[in-house]
Order: structure tokens, then sequence, then C-alpha cells
């Protein structure tokens, strides 16, 4: 029989279980929610879904390669112990080579089998979640490739091969030696690593973020009391300085601080035999941008205690 849309999200919102599972529970009951439920609970995926709503900012971030095709994912846990669990690196690890397999889009690549069992990858966190005891998250996936070069990776408080706090890849088009064109795309990304670039070039930066930062320094400047017409300068030699401080190509490069990123690659041409064009960079660093719940361990204890 035919799944709406519709009945995938009622069962979603009854259990908190992957879009997938509960399909997969309203094909075998032929459509009813209830003995959907009672299919998932019977599975495992009801119990585990319980704990979705605990937050996960932990866990690691993982690389994989795949000759000129490269991913970075982040798979997150609730704390950093898990993280340090064979069967989670594992995880880990196995994602992102799923990954570096699909086109690289999170959807997609939860949705893919993985590696050695019948069933998606999504499926198999949920199953780690019953084994483990807790949440777990596939948070986010980025997939890089050019036609000819490298895309290099590099993992920063790497915990084991692969894997750690911080990922990031570099994509440098060129036709130039290999060997040299990774050792050149390592130290990039170990710059990215360190400075967190916003974009590429000035060009790719959000037009958003340039207008919040033009009003803050025009604010600024007004401060000192200067005609509009020398404010107005002022403020774009910020920005100027601002596209300078952000943008990869333009940062003084960490290795050699007296060349900027850009005059690097350039410098490096000679060495690789070849122009280099960086087309690309991604960072991942765990758990930026999730709220974390912060907890009074003294009240809690009290509240159990009934003493607040």
């Amino acid at each position: 029989m035919s799944i709406s849309a519709a009945q995938v999200k009622e069962l979603r919102e009854k259990t908190g279980a992957g879009m997938m599972d509960c399909k997969s529970a309203l094909i075998e009951t032929n459509g009813d929610i209830e003995a959907a439920i009672d299919w998932l609970r019977t599975k495992g995926l009801a119990k585990a879904a319980k704990k979705a709503g605990r937050v996960a900012a932990e866990g690691l971030v993982g690389v994989a390669t795949d000759g000129t095709k490269a991913s970075v994912v982040e798979v997150n846990s609730e704390t950093d112990f898990v993280a340090r669990n064979d069967a989670f690196q594992t995880l880990v690890r196995n994602v992102a080579a799923v990954a570096v397999a699909t086109d690289g889009e999170t959807d997609a690549v939860a949705a893919a089998t993985y590696p050695g069992k019948s069933h998606s990858v999504d499926a198999e966190i949920k199953e780690l979640i019953a084994t483990i005891g807790e949440n777990m998250t596939l948070r986010r996936t980025k997939t890089l490739s050019v036609s000819a070069g490298v895309v290099a990776p590099y993992v920063h408080a790497a915990i084991t091969d692969g894997l750690g706090k911080i990922g990031v890849l570099v994509a440098l088009e060129s036709t130039g030696k290999t060997d040299e064109l990774l050792k050149l795309g390592r130290q990039i990304a170990m710059h990215v690593a360190a400075t967190s670039p916003l974009a590429l070039t000035p060009d790719e930066i959000d037009p958003a973020v340039i207008e919040r930062e033009r009003a803050i320094f025009a604010e600024q400047a007004r401060e000192s009391g200067k005609p509009e017409s020398i404010i107005e300068k002022m403020v774009e030699g910020r920005i100027r300085k601002f596209f300078e401080e952000v943008s990869l190509l333009k940062q003084p490069f960490v290795i050699d601080p007296d060349k900027t990123v850009e005059q690097a690659v350039k410098a490096a041409e000679s060495t690789v035999g070849a122009p280099i064009t960086v087309t690309a960079f991604v960072r991942f660093n765990l758990g930026e941008g999730i709220e974390k719940e912060e907890t009074d361990f003294a009240a809690e204890v009290a509240a159990v205690s009934g003493k607040a």
C-alpha cells in the first residue's frame, strides 16, 4: 500500500524514531499507526527515540578520502566518554566512508546502506543508541571533489586516525605532483583549523555578514565625532582589513606569515610543477552552534532529595 508523508510525520511525532524507520514500520503494519508504534517498540527503535530529546554536543568529526574526493562528517553523542568507545569510532569511520561513496548530502548518507549491513546508516545509529544508551545524531556531512589534483584532509586533536574534534578539507585543482599537492593541502588545512576563515575570497563572504560589520564599524567611527565623509572612508578601510582577516586566500599564512595563503600557493607552483587553484575548503568544529544545557549538579541533588 501507499504510505503518505503525513502518516510518516505523525508516527515520527509520536515516537521520535527516524523517518526511514517510521516508513518501514507503516509498510509492515499496512499504515496502522498504533501497530506501527508497537512494531518500532519491538525493534527497540522507539526506546532509542526516547533519548532523542537529550542534547548531543559531543562525539567525533571524521574524514575519509577516495582519490580526488573527500568527505567530512560530524556524528554527535551526549558525552565525550562515548567518543572513546570503539563501536562509536567505527560508526563515525564508516559514516565518513559512506559519505565519500554518495553525493555527500546528509540525508543521502543517512539513508544509504551501512557497510556490511542490510539496513541504513540511520538504522545503525539507532541500534547503537539502544546498545550504548546515549542519544546520537548524524549532524552534518560535506564532500569536496576536484577534476584533477587533491582534496587534502586534516584532523586536529585526533584521538585516532581520521577522527577528532576538528576536521578540515581543502580542495586543490592542479595537474602537478600529487605528493607535493597533498603536502601543501595539508598545510593549508592546518591553517584553516587554526584561523577558521569565513570564506575562500572576499566575494564569497555572506553579504549580511558584511553589512553587519559595516554597521558596527560605522557606529564606532561616529563616536569619534568626525564628519560623515571621513567616517565613510574609515569604514571602507576597516572593511578591507576585515576581508583580509576572514578570507582564506588573503590571510597571512600561519606557516609563513610573510606571505598570504594566496602568495604561498603561487610560490608552491614551481615545486608542484603546474598551476594550483584552491577551489574550496570546509571546516567542521565538533559541537559548534549547538546550545548545550548548563546543569547545576548540586541543585539537581537537592531537588531529588526534596531539599529544593
